[in-house]
Order: structure tokens, then sequence, then C-alpha cells
């Protein structure tokens, strides 16, 4: 038997196979049918013997070690494969395990065809980790794309992380190596180990890993995405209508890590934690939605998650899968909207993660001029590769299909516009046409917002884009790239250098303060106040703001004001809303401790009141994107650093009036033009005493008077504070009241008539 099975024997193959170098080896481990009988082959280097045990019939076959490395083999009898275990003996223990390579490759051939043509776009599915059972048996089903590997292997607390023990199957027609391992479970640490071509071994993260060890290890770990039970249905049928364009948006954004910390915050909050205080923080402050910043799995604090290593991976320092989860679906339940910042453009160089994959350039460029941001220091994506473009747009899937979504906001989309973007001459290749356009990254951002948009139409996207770029917003089939919003930074840079400058000097920067609705419908904007505008040297908002901490105060509400009455849906980076005095740092938890202080307090209040005003008067949301919402009554008072606008909605009787005085000067009778006759009453004034203002008000109705201002027929006068902002709502005019005399005149008048009418009737 032993001579028979000596020349069943592949010797290259098996040589290959000791020496790490097989990349198919399904073609000679496992079992296989043949006319002697069932032919099982296994290695475990440094075993000492193996045997297989046959569970139907209880019998136990020894085999026999071909080579010392560990190889060994056996002919058993029968003409179907049984189901079995080995037997593997070490001097200082014995395994028994299933054999991973009795079990079929889960990726289909035409799967494969599709992840060549970069269209498989659940292939999340079946790359990464998943555990599963395959033929009564439980284990995890490791896949990975690594086309230039010479051979792959799954390593990980299961096997002594030793690379020769589990060496994956390559699919010829995609380049995937994978493997089923029996009996892995969720919680297992793992890594990939490539062999590149020139004998280079080293240790790679799992590019589709579901979850990975809290930094700084860097291993990934098998996780179950598919036992959380959700509870947001509700959420899920209306968020339609929550996302609408029509609707209100106030978002928060936050950093997680920096929002609370528990002790003495060295440690994190866990995402459940976090979502139960957060939701009821929102809530009660008005906001509509969360914008958390990269939730991705990332090796850096300070890059605050904007170097991703790990695309399908919460990050760990918050929880589990299973607690992202709970957070997002908790936010749902609470009735807020939950939105991700996601990071498309570009990747870190860490050794572990995807940059040199398999021993070539395989998600970025070869050459650095195409696949390096030198400022930055990391590499960019091959979009134009549609594995690459495939690994993206399936994972803006993956976060709106296993975590339940609201939005993905895309960082730095400028910087994959442009090819040039942040390099000098010579550092950069143009496109074919000659010109700057990077036109694989165009295709890249068209093909993904279209069938994203096709499977989750009521899933915002969102591009932070900061340069000119025509139809951000506009629609795929007019050329656009099929965004439903961008950030308005052009306002948000303009706006925040008004407010800088002391307001005797405003009055020479006017145009800063309307230029944005000169462009304000060119795209769908949203207005963002965010974290970049308070981090490395810029300060807080508050102390951007001119003069002493009184006037500080009273200069930021009127910004926060202003931008409520601008067109564009709204956004404000935590902290922000009760008026942090330091800038913000991701080492530590917001300064909380300054609510203390009824300054603070009060500005607090402010925003909450702004928010709910927001959100109660349709005219300042209905029509954001509608030339027929806004409407300028006085953009000109530059010597007087004022503003005078309406918002609209398409019923006149909604029409707001808005002010804005960013003079320290105060107006007592201060003559504004309006577009009706009636009155109109002050909604909302930033200067009231609650929220620390002098409290120049008015407490009574306004009623238009036919004296012409502002090229308008009626006007009113108001009193307008210092560094203020102003809402007065119009109602329409009533009849006006006449004085007794003249009413007894119209009685009696009226009544002779009658009485003349009755005595003709009697004469006919």
């Amino acid at each position: 038997m032993e001579d028979k099975l000596y020349q069943m024997m592949d010797w290259p193959k098996i040589e290959a196979v000791v020496y790490s170098e097989e990349s198919t080896p399904r073609n000679l481990l496992g079992p296989r049918v043949t006319e002697e009988g069932i032919l099982i082959q296994c290695f475990y280097p440094l075993a000492e013997k193996a045997s297989v045990h046959v569970i139907k019939d209880d019998k136990t076959y020894e085999m026999v070690m071909e080579d010392e490395g560990g190889y060994f083999a056996v002919l058993i009898p029968g003409k179907n494969i049984p189901q079995y275990r080995l037997i593997v003996e070490y001097k200082e223990e014995t395994l028994e395990v299933y054999d991973p390579y009795a079990f079929p490759t889960q990726i289909t051939p035409e799967e494969e065809q599709k992840f060549n043509a970069g269209i498989c776009y659940e292939i999340y599915k079946k790359l990464g980790a998943h555990p599963m059972t395959l033929n009564g048996v439980y284990g995890t089903y490791f896949a990975v794309w690594a086309p230039n590997a010479m051979r792959v292997s799954v390593v990980g607390d299961f096997n002594r992380w030793d690379g020769r023990v589990y060496p994956m199957n390559r699919l010829e027609a995609s380049g995937i190596f994978e493997l089923f391992v029996p009996e892995i479970a969720c919680g297992s640490l793992y890594k990939y180990e490539i062999k590149a071509k020139g004998g280079l071994t080293y240790l790679k993260a799992d590019p589709y890993a579901n979850q990975a060890q809290l930094r700084p290890d860097t291993a990934s770990v098998v996780a179950d995405l598919e036992r959380y039970q959700w509870e947001d249905k509700d959420w899920m049928k209306k968020r339609k209508q929550v996302n609408d364009e029509k609707k209100p948006m106030v978002i928060y954004e936050m950093h997680l890590g920096s929002w609370k910390r528990p002790g003495d915050g060295d440690t994190f909050c866990n995402y459940r934690d976090t979502a139960e205080e957060l939701a009821a923080y929102l809530k009660d402050m008005g906001y509509t939605h969360v914008e958390l910043m990269p939730v991705m799995e990332h090796p850096l604090d300070a890059s605050w998650g904007y170097q991703v290593t790990g695309y399908y991976a919460p990050t760990s320092r918050y929880g589990t899968c299973d607690d992202f989860m709970y957070f997002v679906d908790y936010l749902h339940r609470q009735g807020i909207g939950v939105i991700l910042d996601w990071v498309p453009a570009h990747f870190p160089k860490d050794t572990f993660g995807l940059s040199n994959f398999d021993g070539t350039c395989l998600y970025e460029h070869l050459d650095p001029r195409q696949g390096m941001h030198p400022h930055w220091g990391t590499l960019i994506y091959n979009y134009g590769r549609p594995q690459v473009s495939n690994f993206l747009i399936a994972n803006a899937l993956f976060w709106a299909e296993k975590y339940h979504v609201d939005g993905i906001r895309m960082d730095a989309v400028a910087s994959m516009l442009y090819l040039d973007y942040g390099k000098k001459d010579g550092e950069w290749v143009a496109n074919i046409y000659g010109g700057n356009e990077n036109l694989e990254a165009i295709e890249f951002l068209r093909h993904l917002n279209s069938v994203f948009k096709k499977k989750h139409r009521d899933v915002l996207l969102i591009a932070e884009e900061s340069t000119a770029w025509p139809r951000i917003t506009g629609s795929l089939e007019e050329d656009g790239l099929g965004f439903d919003y961008k950030w308005n930074m052009g306002w948000m840079n303009d706006f925040i250098r008004y407010m800088c400058y002391d307001p005797l000097f405003r009055g020479g920067h006017h145009d800063e303060l309307t230029f944005s609705m000169i462009y304000a419908y060119s795209e769908k904007f949203l207005l963002s106040l965010s974290h970049d505008e308070v981090v490395h040297g810029k300060c807080s908002l508050l102390n951007k703001m001119p003069g002493e901490k009184e006037k500080k105060f009273a200069n930021l509400r009127a910004a926060y004001g202003f931008m409520l009455a601008h067109p564009g849906k709204k956004l404000l980076f935590m902290g922000q809303e009760f008026a942090q005095e330091r800038e913000w740092s991701e080492e530590r938890e917001l300064d909380w401790e300054l609510l203390e202080e009824e300054s603070h307090r009060q500005m607090q209040n402010y925003v909450k009141a702004l928010w709910h005003l927001y959100k109660e008067y349709p005219a300042l949301y209905q029509l954001d994107f509608d030339t027929d919402g806004f409407e300028w009554i006085n953009q000109l008072e530059y010597e007087k650093n004022m503003l005078t606008f309406l918002r609209k909605t398409r019923r006149n009787a909604d029409t707001l009036l808005l002010v804005c005085n960013f003079s320290d000067v105060e107006y007592d009778g201060y003559q504004v033009g309006v577009p009706y006759a009636g009155k109109y009453k002050e909604v909302f004034n930033s200067d009231r005493k609650e929220f620390g203002g002098s409290g120049v008000v008015n407490p009574r109705v306004k009623m238009s008077k036919k004296t012409e201002c502002d090229e308008r027929k009626n006007s009113i006068v108001i009193k307008v504070p210092p560094l203020s902002f102003q809402i007065f709502a119009y109602r329409k005019e009533v009849d006006k009241v006449v004085d007794n005399k003249t009413a007894r005149k119209k009685r009696k008048t009226s009544a002779g008539r009658n009485l003349k009418k009755e005595l003709a009737d009697k004469m006919l």
C-alpha cells in the first residue's frame, strides 16, 4: 500500500507546499477520489504523526509521513469522500481538526467575472472573514485579493501564526485566494501571510475585515455581522421624508473619542454608552442628524480617522461591530439620522495595510507622481483598476446596508478630481488630453453615485469639495457628479474671515458677506462650520470673534443667526454650540465644565432656541435650493454692516423678514422696507437677555405703513440691537378698525335704505 501511495505522490507539488510556494494547494491537499480509493493528504510542519478519523464508521487510519517536513498521506477504502477529522500529533500536544481542504470554494465564476469588471457590488460578502456553516461544520471562510502574490496563507491564534499550515487556494480568473477553516470562532485574531515574488514574506491585515484589534495592535478579528437584531423599522420607512431636501437639516459634527470620556479621560466611551447620552442631547438641542468623523479603523488617533486602514471595520476604540450597530439603531429609534465621514481619496502607508499589498502597487499607482500625496504622505487609489474601484464602491454600499447609515460624506473630493492637487510642477502626470482633471476619479465618482442611488435613494451622498468644479450636485444625466449636497467651503471661508474683522472695518469687506448669494443656487449647498476651522492654531469660533468677551459672544450669536438664515442645510462642529474657548483636540473631551459659567449656558440655550426655531418655520428650509426662497431687501448698507432680506415659501403668509447687524451700533428707529402691507412680529432676537444680550428687542407687533423704503411701498420702523440677528414673521393685514361715530353713521344709513325698500314693496 505504501508503494502504491508513494507512486500517487506529486513530488514537485509537495515540494512547493513544504517550501510554502504553492498557490493552489487544494489541487494537492485534502481528499480526492481515485481508482484505488480516497486519497487524503495534509501538511502540518513539525508534526510527528497524523491520522484520519472517519466519523460515520468511527474508524481511524494512520497516515504515512511522505516528507519529513510534516507532509502526510493516506489511502482509505471507498468511492465517496466521507466526513472526517485529522488527528495531528506534536511532541507537546495532539490536535483534532477538520481538514480545511475538504470544503469547496464559496466564490462562483460569475462573481469572479463581476469582480474583475468592477461591478460585484456585494463583494464584501465574499472577501474578508465570514463565519458560516458548511456541510454541517461551523467555521470561517477567508478570502483576499492578491493577484501578484506567490502564496497567501491565513494565520492567527488558531495555527500559531504559522504561514505554512493553511496556505490559501488561488482562483485563477480573479487572483483571489480563499479557504474555509473549520471551527474558527468569532473573536479569533488573524492576518494574511503573503509571500511575494522574489521570496519576501510579510503579514497584512485583511482589507475587508469587519473588526480589528485595538491600536497599536494590528491584527484583524473574525466578526459576525448577521446576529444583531435591528429595531429601527419605523425610522427606515420614514427616512426618505426625513432626508428630503425640502425638510430641515441641522447636523452635529462630532468626533466620538473626544465628545465625552469616562473617568480619568485616558479611555473611551463605548458606542452603546455614547448612543444614549448623545441621542438625548441632540434631541434636546434640536439637531436632526449627527455626522461622525471617520469611525473606520485607523492606527493613529491624531489622524482623527482620516487615514483609514480598515474600511469595513468600525474602530475598536469604542467597542465591537454589534456595539456600533446598537449606536446607529438607538439614534434611529430616537429620531436622529447618522452620517459617516468616508475617505475614498487616499490611504496611509502603514506596512500592515493596503500599501504594496501583494508585493506590487495593487491599490495605489506605481508612479509616485500619480500614487502619492506629497503633503499628506499618503497613497492615492488607482481608480482605473476595476477591482480597486469595486473595493470602494462596495464599501460605501456596505455601510448603508450593514449599518443602516443615513448618509455618507466623502472627504477631500477636490484631491480626487485634480491630478495636480497639492502638487508642484513635475510632481504630477497630465491626463491623456494634457489636462489636470483626474478622468478615472471622475468616472469612479459617477459610477459610485449611480449605483448607490439605485440601491439607496433615501441615503444622502455629500461631497466635501473646496473648488468651483461644476455640477457636483448635478444629475448624472446632465454630466454632473450626482451628489445630494456639497459643503459650501466658499461661504465658510468668506464668512469666517468677515467675522474676524473688527466691526469698525467690516464695511470694507461687505462683499465677503454677500458674495455667496451670487452662486448660492449653482449647487445644493450645505453650510458647514466644521472641525477644520477650530484646529491647528485656528482657535475656536468664539475666539475668532473680535472684542472683549461680551462682544465675542454677541458676534458669535449674530454669526450663528446668519448661518441659520442663509439658504442651505446646516452643520456645526461639537463644542461650538456652547462656545468652547480652547481649540479642539482629539486628546481630551470637550470642556463641558464651561457650562458652569452663565455666558456659556446662555450660548448653548441660544443655539438650542435657534435650531428649534429653524424647524418651526418652513421659510427657513423649504426652498433652500430655489431662487424663490430668498429675496434681498437691502444688501448695500456696507457702511452700517447691515443686511436685510426675506426667506419665503410658496405661501406669502410664511414670509420671514431677517435683519442682521454686524456693527456694534444700536439703531433705535431703523426703517426697513417690507414686501406686503400687514403686521410684522419679532419672533427671534439674538440680543434677548436670556441669551446674554442687552435686551434691545421689539416687544410689540409692527404695523407696516405706506412709507416707501428700500424701493418698496411699505415699511416698518424697528429697534436693531448691536451685533444682532432678528427675525420678523409676516401676518396678513386685517380690516382697519373704524371709530364709533363712523360706525353709527354707517348703521344709520344702512337702516334708512332698508326702511325705504320696505315701504316701496308695500306700495307695490
